[in-house]
């Protein structure tokens, strides 16, 4: 048999009048509403859990990678521009120390036994020259002293990237010959035609003169009791024969 059970509804009725005037009024009705019996739960019904699912053994994933902010232009000089920071993409070094670039890229390395030295992209260690001056700078290396001491040359259009150096201080001299030499803190800067690979300090102190060059463009500190090498006629490294007296 299909049973009922009586519900009481309250139907609200509004006589036209502003909810803001006064509440509405309100009849009563009586209706029938068919009563579904409710079945007990079986034992085969699986119990459903109002939870969701379990998260305590999955994995959370690592937050997202702060991206390297692109370095900014800190500094022009003509036709140099000089940025704030490393390049974020890779930066092709020149094999031959004698030829320039258009991009360079200036880095601060850690040697124990000189300290904090400056070195381009490919690692090859920079030097300055005592003979030199960096107020005003000017280069004095020239002819025979450069094939021995070749400098750090930038070309048109130029760009360059420092990593643990203040770009404030960097930029170029113009040579005696025409072309541009990168300077640090005014300073021109040079490789050593003996250096034959990363990390070498062969010029450090030749002469009481030759030293690498640090961070701001001082010298660094010569190295304990060394005896300096001096090239023989004939061995003067990449790009040609070097002087025999290259301190100049």
């Amino acid at each position: 048999m299909k049973r009922t059970s009586i519900v009481t509804v309250a139907i609200a009725m509004t006589f036209g009048l502003s909810a803001c005037a006064r509440p509405a009024d309100t009849a009563t009705a009586t209706v029938e509403v068919a009563a579904t019996p409710t079945a007990p739960p079986s034992a085969d019904t699986p119990e459903v859990s109002e939870r969701g699912p379990d998260l305590a053994g999955a994995e959370t994933p690592d937050p997202p990678a702060t991206p390297v902010p692109e370095p900014t232009v800190a500094k022009t000089q003509r036709w140099v521009k000089i940025y704030s920071g490393p390049s974020r993409k890779d930066v092709t070094a020149p094999k031959s120390i004698r030829t320039g670039s258009k991009t360079v890229e200036l880095n601060a390395t850690r040697n124990e036994q000189i300290g904090t030295y400056v070195t381009d992209g490919a690692g090859r260690t920079l030097y300055r020259f005592d003979k030199d001056s960096n107020k005003p700078p000017a280069a004095t290396c020239n002819g025979d002293c450069a094939r021995a001491w070749p400098p750090l040359l930038i070309k048109s259009p130029g760009k360059i990237f420092p990593k643990g150096l203040d770009a404030k201080i960097l930029g170029y001299v113009e040579r005696a010959d025409g072309t541009c030499q990168v300077t640090i803190n005014g300073w021109p800067v040079y490789y050593f035609a003996k250096d034959t690979k990363p990390g070498d300090i062969l010029g450090q102190g030749v002469n009481g003169t030759w030293f690498a060059v640090g961070p701001e463009g001082g010298k660094t500190r010569p190295l304990p009791d060394a005896i300096q090498p001096v090239p023989a006629e004939g061995q003067g490294g990449e790009g040609g024969d070097a002087p025999t007296d290259p301190g100049y």
